[in-house]
C-alpha cells in the first residue's frame, strides 16, 4: 500500500508541476501509459494521480478522450482568490503570534526589495518577491494542513500567472505599502482579529485589480 502511495505522490508531482510549468497546456490530453512508464508504475497509481488533480480543478475528464488540461478561467481564477483571502487571513493571523524578531526584520528585508525592483522597473522579480514575502509568514504557522491548502491553491493560479495575466504595475505600489502596514501590525502585537481581516482584504485587493485590469 506504501508504495502504491508513493508511486501515487510521484506521478500526481511530475503532472501537477508540468501543468504549473507551462508543459503541459490547456486541452492537452494526459497519456496515461506514458506517466507510468515514466514513474515506474502500473496504470493505478497514475489513476489516482488524475482523479486528485480533476478535484483540484486542473484537469478534466472528457468521454472518449480522458483526461485533459483544464486551466483557469476568469471564474475559477476569482474564485480561487476568494478563498485565497480567507486561507492567507487566517494563516497570517496564526503566524503574527509566532513570528520572531528576525521574521519581521526578514519581512522589511524582502518588501524592500520589492519596492527596489518596482523603482528599477525589474518586474519579472516582484512576483516571486511577493509569494516569498508571504510565505515567509506562513513558515510561523503551525496548522500545515492550512499551508498545504494556500499553496495548492498558490499552485493553481500559477498556471494564470505563466500567461502573464496577474501583474498589475498599478497595484504593486499600493501592495507594498499593504506589506508595510501589515509587518507594523504584527509588531504592535495587534489583535488576531485585526491581522486577519487586514490580510483578508490585502488579497481582496488584488481580485479588484483583476477584475479592472482591463
Amino acid at each position: 500500500m506504501e508504495t502504491i502511495m508513493n508511486k501515487r505522490q510521484y506521478a500526481y508531482k511530475v503532472i501537477r508541476t508540468r501543468i504549473v510549468d507551462g508543459t503541459y497546456t490547456p486541452g492537452q490530453r494526459i497519456v496515461i501509459n506514458q506517466i507510468a512508464k515514466e514513474v515506474g508504475s502500473s496504470h493505478i497509481p497514475v489513476r489516482e494521480a488524475i482523479h486528485q488533480l480533476e478535484s483540484e480543478q486542473l484537469l478534466e475528464f472528457r468521454p472518449n478522450v480522458g483526461a485533459i488540461v483544464k486551466g483557469i478561467d476568469n471564474r475559477l481564477y476569482q474564485e480561487s482568490l476568494e478563498v485565497l483571502a480567507l486561507l492567507e487571513g487566517y494563516a497570517t493571523s496564526i503566524s503574527a503570534t509566532n513570528i520572531t524578531a528576525h521574521g519581521l526584520s526578514k519581512l522589511k528585508e524582502i518588501n524592500l526589495e520589492m519596492q527596489t525592483m518596482l523603482e528599477n522597473y525589474e518586474l519579472d522579480k516582484l512576483g516571486s518577491l511577493n509569494r516569498e514575502f508571504h510565505f515567509h509568514i506562513y513558515s510561523f504557522c503551525p496548522n500545515q494542513l492550512l499551508i498545504n491548502n494556500i499553496e495548492e491553491t498558490w499552485g493553481r493560479l500559477d498556471i494564470v500567472r505563466q500567461a502573464g495575466f496577474t501583474f498589475y504595475p498599478k497595484r504593486t505600489p499600493q501592495s507594498i505599502e499593504e506589506h508595510a502596514y501589515l509587518i507594523k501590525l504584527m509588531e504592535c502585537n495587534a489583535s488576531s482579529l485585526q491581522i486577519e481581516e487586514y490580510a483578508r482584504n490585502h488579497k481582496l485587493k488584488t481580485l479588484e485589480a483583476f477584475k479592472q485590469r482591463n
